[in-house]
């Protein structure tokens, strides 16, 4: 009991005194995690809008796939991102494999699934008079579709946190395609791994409060989001 609580102020006081190697992978984890995101969220939130809207050949197809996309294993994604990357791989002339350009590609090949389904369900369950209504009063499409947006913005959010979740905690892709290299690919799931084999515990630790705090602030986020949309209706 007490090696344990020496590991839990080992680790508070690693982040505390803002020790370089802890903080390193967490700026490359949260850098890696929130630029792919970037990279796909418009894109993956229109495609879900089209699905929820449109009615044409394949998009029972398409929607039943990207559900399925979701539960391929982060390990998978990180083997078919090195086949594509590795030197005689069709886009080895990019020279991206242990960087974080492919990590970046194997997260988003792992969020845009997710966004997709969960802007999907978000659009096909919702109100759609908002868009009526900017259609009737002459706007464009795309501003109706922000307009949509902004009304669905507490389910959107979730697809987002969803999606973001997805990406930072995942061990599998990262490990694969970045190598794990202090300081330029190791982040926060792939060293607590590296750590914990060492028997390195306390910046394990460390990094596990970093997720688990970031956690904790998301969903607290969204309950308050949710909480003031429900008064905002039934006041």
């Amino acid at each position: 009991m007490s090696s344990s609580l020496e590991t839990v102020q080992q680790a508070f006081s690693l982040l505390l005194s803002f020790d370089s190697k802890v903080w390193s992978i967490i700026l490359v984890s949260f850098s890696v995690s929130v630029r792919a995101l970037a990279l796909c969220i418009l894109p993956a939130i229109l495609a879900g809008f089209v699905l929820a809207q449109g009615r044409f050949f394949g998009r029972h197809f398409l929607i039943t796939l990207f559900q399925t996309l979701q539960a391929i294993p982060t390990v998978v994604v990180g083997l078919m991102v090195y086949l594509l990357l590795f030197r005689q791989g069709p886009l080895g002339d990019l020279r991206w494999l242990f960087t974080q350009e492919a990590m970046m590609l194997g997260q988003v090949m792992l969020a845009t699934p997710v966004l997709v389904s969960t802007s999907y369900a978000a659009f096909a369950s919702g109100d759609w008079r908002a868009w009526e209504t900017a259609r009737t009063l002459g706007a464009t499409k795309l501003r109706a579709f922000m307009t949509l947006c902004h009304e669905l913005r507490a389910p959107l959010l979730v697809a987002i946190v969803a999606a973001f979740s997805r990406i930072i905690t995942e061990v599998g892709s990262s490990m694969l395609v970045g190598g794990n290299i202090q300081n330029l690919t190791r982040n926060m799931p792939t060293a607590i791994a590296l750590e914990t084999s060492k028997g390195e515990f306390a910046q394990a630790t460390a990094l596990g409060i970093v997720l688990v705090a970031l956690a904790l602030i998301l969903n607290f986020l969204l309950g308050s989001l949710k909480g003031r949309q429900e008064h905002r209706r039934n006041g």
